[in-house]
């Protein structure tokens, strides 16, 4: 019964669905028994069998931190599957980033006063608005020396690699998410990217991407053992790069 129930509905919308290839994990089927699914399957016409078999099948085809989450998708909370699986969510690119100034040894790129600000900073609070859940597949973090403090040139800086920046380079940062670790206390050196080929400067591919959930602190920091050499008005851009909800 449970697995009828969960078929026909899933017929209704398979077409928000098939662009995925995870869609089991959306419509709930690791929920349902082996037995029952198969025994449900078995009482379908065979147009109806043949379309359910061949959408669901995970055929493969997407890329990049796109075929990353949609690993996830068990793992995302049932409002934002919900919304997926009905169409009125997406998956698009997205980076989420934020610049901050070199004033301490402690630089806290994500804050809860923070503001949403073009060309400072795309998130608000610290936090991903709702409905929208983002797996973080890469890092990048840059730096630059701005003529001064004000908005205008801070937005303006020429970011760079941390090559040209030793005692930025020489630190270390970590990256948290409603108080559990996505990235612990690892140098600062895996940005430094000149010496490699077809990466872009300054970034860092998580081996192990994980989710951000909608509503919780977003923790990034990084921590310097000197500043020594470091320029006045000197500013860090960090940005984290994935895949994210949207509608």
């Amino acid at each position: 019964m449970a697995a009828r129930k969960v078929l026909s509905i899933m017929l209704g919308i398979l077409e928000a669905v098939e662009e995925y290839n995870n869609q089991g994990a959306l419509l709930g089927l690791e929920a349902v028994e082996d037995e029952a699914l198969l025994g449900a399957l078995r009482r379908m016409n065979p147009i109806q069998r043949m379309k359910v078999v061949s959408k669901m099948a995970n055929a493969g085809g997407s890329r990049g931190s796109r075929a990353e989450m949609e690993k996830f998708f068990g793992e995302l909370p049932p409002h934002i599957k919900e919304g997926l699986a009905k169409g009125d969510l997406r998956l698009a690119d997205n980076m989420i980033y934020s610049i901050k100034a070199v004033t301490s040894k402690t630089i806290k790129l994500f804050e809860t006063q923070d503001d949403k600000e073009t060309g400072l900073r795309n998130v608000s609070n610290a936090k991903l608005q709702k409905n929208q859940a983002f797996l973080v597949s890469g890092i990048y973090l840059l730096a630059g020396t701005s003529a001064d403090g004000t908005k205008d040139k801070i937005i303006a800086t020429k970011f760079k690699g941390l090559e040209e920046f030793p005692a930025i380079a020489n630190g270390e940062f970590s990256l948290r998410s409603n108080k559990k670790q996505i990235v612990p206390e690892t140098s600062n050196t895996v940005f430094k990217t000149d010496s490699l080929h077809n990466v872009p400067v300054g970034y860092y591919k998580l081996s192990n991407p994980r989710l951000i959930h909608d509503d919780v602190l977003i923790e990034m920091t990084v921590e310097l053992g000197s500043m020594e050499g470091i320029p006045a008005n000197t500013f860090i851009y960090a940005a984290l790069h994935g895949t994210i909800t949207t509608p």
